[in-house]
């Protein structure tokens, strides 16, 4: 196979071929979730305060967003922010926010033109007055779109997800709304944030770390993993078509053996 170097954007003849090549394959995974990570590294690398790491990232955003839309993918989850980044110096948190805004503010004509939907997971309501309003409106403006979903993980901890799940499940029992006999897996998942576009086919991991940082937890247990040294700054369409690529060549068993597969 032959791919462009990290980063291309533009739609070459080489782009082309891989798409076309990917949509002849079949099998494209419908929900793709990434950890966007290294921003951190990527900045430091090149001896840039860490802001600038997260801001080369936006990039890679725009790129992955367009390269999900061109070969079919239906949703595309980001962790954005996790609960745990308000742990992080003021100064970063602050500047991630601005970013945050930024960013909205700057793409939304863009995502209208190409038909995306926005929404958002997490704790949106903890995020400050700006970025929190401009997400909001943001996700109103783009509601009626019909292409790809693009779902940012906010102030997003899954096992959060987990307990209020579980917190929504008691009150209905409680109000006599649900059976605690009726409670099953397609029940449970009703009451994650996610349910609206499906558990993830694939989950991509960039800058070669081996953990899931408290991701989609419940929704992962059976997506495909892929995991690449390469810094998110770094990450664009080629290298977001190669894990299209290799999720095309697993076989998902889900429990079952090959020959039951084939049969």
């Amino acid at each position: 196979m032959v791919y462009l170097q990290c980063g291309e954007c533009d739609l070459t003849d080489q782009i082309v071929d891989i798409v076309k090549r990917i949509k002849e394959r079949g099998n494209i995974p419908a929900h793709i979730g990434i950890i966007m990570d290294g921003n951190g590294r990527w900045a430091k690398k090149r001896g840039l305060p860490r802001t600038e790491g997260h801001k080369a990232g936006i990039e890679s955003v725009r790129a992955v967003v367009e390269a999900a839309g061109e070969v079919g993918v239906k949703a595309l989850t980001l962790y954005t922010f996790s609960k745990e980044n308000w742990n992080r110096p003021q100064a970063e948190v602050s500047a991630l926010m601005a970013l945050l805004l930024q960013t909205i503010r700057n793409e939304i004509d863009e995502l209208d033109a190409k038909n995306v939907r926005l929404m958002s997971i997490g704790d949106v309501d903890a995020l400050p007055y700006a970025p929190r309003i401009g997400i909001k409106k943001t996700i109103k403006r783009l509601s009626k779109n019909t292409g790809l979903v693009l779902n940012l993980a906010l102030s997003y901890g899954s096992r959060q997800e987990i307990i209020n799940a579980i917190k929504k499940i008691g009150t209905d029992i409680q109000k006599g709304r649900l059976d605690p006999a009726d409670i099953d897996e397609q029940r449970f998942a009703t009451y994650l944030q996610t349910y609206t576009i499906g558990d993830p086919d694939l989950l991509i991991r960039t800058s070669g770390e081996q953990r899931i940082s408290n991701f989609l937890l419940w929704q992962i247990a059976y997506a495909e993993l892929y995991i690449t040294p390469t810094l998110w700054p770094d990450f664009g369409k080629t290298e977001f078509f190669r894990a299209i690529e290799n999720f095309q060549t697993r076989e998902r068993r889900f429990g079952k053996v090959s020959e039951q597969l084939q049969a």
